[in-house]
């Protein structure tokens, strides 16, 4: 069987709106749809956009959403919908946001988180879901899988499912343009791993791989023009959809050890998602580049990095990133060397993801990476 004829399966959502003030369709798609009651979810610093939804009715607000959310938070989210009855749940923010909404859609019908943590265990879902995100970096809107934290094992656990794709989708640029650049920078890199980590993967399909490159290849152009204006329009707007892509990428083929890596930056050392994974991005890939040299070179030649050799490779990428004002070492984010056994032990375990990985890597190696890093 060739590449081009391997099985593959997407999902997408059933509407997709594109462009500058496209939040607004949120609105109007859900009198259309004849929904009235509403609960929006998202964070403090987005309750003043909440108005560019136009939506009509009832709508209840939970912003609440933490930046990194663990079960506790999904339960105090779900009490919310649980209150408000809502026949439409919108997630309006970053993929956190996002992600908590797909997860409340879903919980509401009855079923426990830990009965559907895995693949192929959701049911059924409670309402519709809308998505707009406000960050162009975890393209959760494009995805069929939530991640929250265990609050008890400080564990990401992840669910996997179509009932997760939403019913509709808007990409707004416009509400990208306040985003600061410390958050453009990481979140775009992320957007980026998305891409080059389903594009490296053992599991890449000549299908993703096109959505991959122009994703990376978009993040390449246009991440260091939104870092320095963001107010620069074309950029927000190509940004949004290299997230989206990235999305895409991550539902039939997913992320591997770069992600793997910095889930126990996140949930230990409270990083940003966008962070974590932009401190970890250069080392997974010169690491990989023996095995995927082909496509460590195409990558490297959009982003404009030396390849002959691994250590120029994760030097030149750790310079882009630092070059968009991202801190690249873990002891300035305050990591101490005797965290880093344990989190390697740890990330090594998320075999998911790891196992996606087109070369294989040991507890050491990750170790060795931490330390780089450090």
């Amino acid at each position: 069987m060739t590449d081009y004829a391997s099985p593959l399966r997407i999902f997408q959502p059933r509407r997709f709106d594109y462009g500058a003030g496209s939040a607004a369709q949120i609105g109007l798609w859900a009198e259309a749809e004849g929904f009235r009651n509403m609960l929006v979810l998202t964070q403090p610093p987005m309750l003043p956009q909440i108005d560019r939804l136009g939506l009509r009715g009832k709508v209840t607000v939970f912003d609440a959403v933490q930046p990194e959310p663990d079960s506790d938070n999904l339960a105090a989210a779900l009490a919310a919908a649980t209150d408000a009855a809502p026949d439409l749940v919108v997630g309006f923010g970053g993929g956190s946001v996002m992600d908590v909404a797909k997860l409340v859609s879903v919980l509401r019908s009855g079923q426990t988180l830990p009965e559907i943590v895995g693949s192929g265990r959701v049911t059924a879902r409670q309402n519709a879901l809308a998505l707009v995100p406000t960050t162009a970096g975890t393209g959760s809107e494009a995805g069929i899988r939530a991640l929250v934290t265990d609050a008890a094992t400080l564990n990401k656990v992840a669910v996997e499912s179509p009932f997760l794709i939403p019913d509709m989708v808007a990409l707004d640029p416009d509400l990208t343009l306040s985003v600061p650049p410390a958050v453009t920078a990481a979140t775009g890199i992320d957007a980026m791993a998305h891409c080059v980590e389903a594009f490296t993967n053992r599991k890449a399909h000549p299908l993703i791989d096109t959505y991959a490159r122009t994703g990376f290849g978009l993040v390449a152009r246009y991440l260091p023009r939104a870092v320095r204006d963001g107010s620069d329009a074309e950029a927000r707007a190509a940004l949004l959809l290299a997230a989206y892509y990235g999305g895409i990428c991550l539902g039939p083929v997913n992320t591997a050890a770069g992600h793997a890596l910095a889930y126990p930056l996140g949930t230990r050392l409270k990083l940003a998602h966008g962070l974590a994974n932009a401190v970890i991005f250069p080392h997974v890939l010169a690491f990989n580049q023996p095995v995927v040299a082909t496509k460590t070179a195409e990558i490297a030649s959009a982003l404009g990095l030396r390849h002959d050799s691994e250590a120029a490779l994760r030097d030149d990428a750790a310079r882009w990133c630092r070059d968009l004002g991202v801190e690249m070492h873990l002891s300035r984010l305050g990591a101490t060397r005797d965290h880093l056994p344990a989190w390697a032990t740890e990330a090594h375990g998320i075999r998911r993801l790891m196992d996606n990985n087109p070369r294989d890597m040991s507890v050491g190696d990750v170790l060795a990476i931490y330390e780089a890093a450090y």
